[in-house]
């Protein structure tokens, strides 16, 4: 099981992506933060898998939080979210080391598949409901 840290600034998202993440028995959201800074404590403690993680944030933002991850801990897997993907932001998520930079609106969508095909986690479908 693939271990998730959601990164967002917004609580509304991070409830959102975990709730579409938890659906999925192959991975586990192991917790949230709300900036790049709580983050990387978190990477620290709990050594998850993958980091799901925002761009722009207060205190840190995501390509600082994602540029330190990478160096300490490269073996993490950084897949980063953005409301203006466009932008030069998402080749400056890249450039820090993230494995892929998807849009907010479409991430609900695309982010199970980008983890699946970043990590080479087996491809299980959602959780039946009972």
């Amino acid at each position: 099981m693939v271990q998730v840290l959601l990164v967002d600034d917004h609580a509304m998202v991070r409830q959102g992506l975990r709730s579409v993440l938890d659906a999925y028995d192959d991975l586990h959201v192991v917790a949230e933060a709300r900036d790049g800074a709580e983050a990387i404590k978190l990477v620290e403690d709990l050594h998850p898998r993958v980091v799901v993680m925002d761009i722009n944030m207060p205190r840190m933002n995501g390509i600082d939080a994602t540029a330190h991850i990478k160096n300490h801990w490269p073996e993490t897997t950084v897949i980063g979210i953005s409301v203006n993907i466009g932008d030069d932001n998402s080749d400056a998520m890249k450039r820090a080391g993230a494995a892929a930079v998807l849009p907010k609106d479409t991430a609900v969508d695309q982010l199970h598949n980008a983890i699946v095909q970043e990590v080479g986690v087996s491809t299980d479908k959602r959780i039946s409901p009972d």
